[in-house]
């Protein structure tokens, strides 16, 4: 039961960027209706758990949740441009490789050298599997593509680093209490992102309501993640939700018909078998 429960966070993250492709629209719908299905799962984990939260602590969540959007608008943006392939890949090893760094010199993660070469060896894994992942067959305009989209994801991964980070930063606090106001900023962040860049208009098409879905595939992953951590310890919970790469980075090829090339696709399993190697290795730092 435990290992299912730990299969559904890499299940729920792998389909959503799959499901948020198919349903089609510009990033701005897509983030709208994350954040609305995220939200209804929110509303209903805080109407049958009831947990408590002090204000100061709620607003602090909303606000992570927030930042959580500028990290995803970052791939919605990018599945458009390179697709959910080339994308997943490369922000999963940012993510991964950020979180760490901040661990390591915010907070304190991998004390003692035996840990920091563990991690940094991993991270150096990391990336080299994001390289062989983003191998291009195509021309050099391609190239000029993929690299501003790089700068790109790196710039909006920030958000996601944040968002990371906050559960040090309220060690203590109940994971299922700050769910929803998580959740809730999710929703919000997005509302702010839609009128700030003057796209009011997507609150009334049916592709933003449609996006709801993927947001309930998100909602669900997260809420299972804190179970996970819970029943399996952060670690290994942690360790099975990197299989969402390797769904998400295939389902683009076998499901969105995203074109690669035979050498390309070699490359990409290459790295992704690294990737995830490379993640399983910073659990034990």
């Amino acid at each position: 039961m435990n290992i299912l429960i730990a299969l559904v966070p890499a299940l729920g993250w792998g389909l959503m960027p799959l499901v948020a492709s198919k349903t089609g629209g510009k990033p701005a719908n897509q983030i709208f209706g994350t954040g609305l299905g995220a939200t209804i799962v929110g509303v209903l984990v805080l109407l049958v758990a009831r947990p408590s939260l002090d204000i100061r602590t709620f607003l602090f969540a909303l606000f992570c949740g927030a930042f959580w959007t500028i990290g995803q608008i970052g791939q919605f943006v990018s599945f458009r441009s390179i697709g959910v392939a080339k994308t997943m890949p490369i922000s999963t090893g940012l993510q991964l490789v950020g979180n760490s760094l901040v661990g390591v010199m915010i907070f304190g993660d991998w004390p003692g050298a035996s840990a920091r070469i563990i991690g940094f060896v991993a991270l150096l894994i990391v990336v080299l599997g994001v390289v062989l992942t983003s191998v291009n067959d195509q021309n050099d305009d391609t190239d000029r593509v993929a690299l501003q989209n790089l700068v790109f994801l790196v710039v909006t991964t920030v958000g996601y680093w944040f968002y990371s980070a906050f559960p040090q930063i309220v060690p203590h606090a109940d994971g299922q209490a700050l769910f929803f106001p998580q959740m809730l900023g999710i929703l919000l962040g997005a509302m702010i992102y839609a009128l700030a860049s003057g796209q009011v208009q997507i609150f009334a098409e049916k592709e933003s309501w449609l996006g709801a879905v993927a947001g309930l595939f998100f909602g669900v992953a997260a809420l299972a993640y804190i179970f996970s951590a819970r029943e399996n310890g952060v670690a290994p919970a942690f360790i099975y939700t990197q299989l969402s790469v390797v769904l998400a980075t295939l389902g683009g090829v076998l499901f969105l018909k995203e074109k690669k090339t035979r050498r390309e696709m070699v490359f990409t399993l290459l790295g992704l078998g690294l990737i995830v190697a490379g993640s399983v290795m910073t659990s034990f730092a």
